[in-house]
């Protein structure tokens, strides 16, 4: 009976506090006037962002990347020429973007016509630009331009010799060639935009692969890959760049492959100094005791801090990504010969001086551009910065 007693007075001291479910329930909502549900005043709830839920440090993060008001602006500016550039075939082309000829609609945009379905006689592929196939598709129907009725490498009618001065039906001129500028500027800008987004993000996915390798295995991994990465490193980019181009004829994808072989370094010590810092964590050590596999651990615990250091260094990737190819255009060494190309009409304005439409667009295009992407950087890296306080 003693025992009893005694059991039954410890059950009285012990008291257990009741399940907390904010984690697992979602909180409660009560209904308004309007019929409108709304949570329950007091119940905080998680912070949302595009419909999925986000850590408050995440959200503080997005607070003062908006409060950055030169990055964000500069950020939706970017987007929005780059979705531009993007739908180039519908702004600048030289086939028309939706024809009706005898009851019939045709959208050369998409599918090649000859000129026989139009009434010639010439089984070819139509030229729209051609006064008798205009005047025999008019007779019975209409067509629809894009804004700017010539692509990349149309050569378009402006009187005079070439290059030839801004008018109305070239805005910004004809280069040495007689190709319109502005078209090739749109085209140009998505070219660079894709190349360098492709480059920053296999470079930075390699980047990341060598330097948590380093910083987490140490020893002789860590010792191996930095010295032959200072070696590599040493060497002169610009000028293997310019020898191995010279040996075969680059295009987009060779270009980039080529790229590739030296750029990817330039992310390896910051994820290789985050790794160092925290493979020595507690719950690190813990998740290596419990005898959970490296490749767990890498990707489940240790990737994720890394990756803040990587996002803050990316926009700055990418301005240099552009600004390379810009330069191995510029010498010759780019990309194949007629590719629409900031740095090939950079080019241009230095062989024509009397033309100065030519090197002054190219330049503020490129001023522009890499400028947008500096402020984004820079608004990126304080939004991560823990020392920056919202405002």
């Amino acid at each position: 009976m003693g025992v009893l007693a005694n059991i039954s007075n410890h059950r009285r001291l012990i008291r257990v506090p009741p399940p907390d479910t904010s984690l697992s329930s979602p909180p409660p909502l009560t209904t308004t006037e309007g019929g409108a549900v709304a949570p329950v005043q007091g119940v905080q709830v998680r912070p949302t962002f595009l419909g999925r839920r986000v850590t408050p440090l995440t959200r503080r993060r997005l607070d003062n990347f908006r409060a950055n008001r030169r990055g964000f602006w500069s950020l939706w500016l970017f987007l929005a020429i780059f979705s531009v550039t993007l739908a180039a075939e519908f702004i600048a082309n030289d086939r028309p973007l939706l024809i009706k000829y005898d009851g019939g609609y045709y959208m050369p945009v998409f599918h090649a016509y000859p000129e026989t379905t139009f009434g010639g006689v010439f089984p070819t592929e139509a030229d729209y630009h051609d006064p008798e196939v205009r005047k025999l598709i008019q007779e019975k129907g209409w067509i629809v331009w894009p804004l700017i009725p010539y692509r990349y490498d149309t050569i378009t009618n402006a009187p005079g010799p070439y290059p030839s001065p801004p008018s109305a039906r070239d805005w910004l001129g004809t280069d040495d060639q007689g190709r319109d500028v502005l078209a090739r500027l749109i085209y140009g800008f998505r070219i660079s935009v894709l190349f360098g987004l492709a480059l920053t993000i296999s470079s930075s996915l390699i980047g990341v692969a060598a330097g948590a390798a380093q910083g987490y295995f140490g020893g002789i991994v860590d010792l191996g890959f930095q010295r032959f990465i200072e070696v590599w490193s040493g060497l002169p980019v610009l000028y293997m760049l310019i020898i191995l181009a010279s040996l075969v004829q680059p295009n987009f994808w060779w270009l980039l492959g080529l790229m590739l072989l030296f750029s990817w370094t330039s992310l390896v010590d910051v994820v290789r100094a985050e790794f160092l810092r925290a493979r020595n964590f507690d719950y690190v050590r813990a998740a290596r005791a419990l005898g959970m596999p490296d490749r767990q651990i890498i990707l489940r615990h240790v990737l994720p801090n890394a990756t803040v250091a990587t996002i803050t260094f990316m926009p700055f990737v990418l301005n240099t990504s552009i600004t390379t190819l810009t330069s191995l255009d510029f010498l010759g060494f780019g990309l194949p010969p007629g590719s629409p190309s900031l740095g090939e009409l950079l080019a241009q304005g230095k062989a024509n001086l009397q033309a100065p439409w030519l090197g002054i667009t190219a330049f503020l295009t490129l001023a522009v551009m890499l400028s947008l992407l500096t402020f984004v950087g820079e608004a990126v890296r304080d939004a991560f910065d823990p020392r920056k306080a919202i405002g």
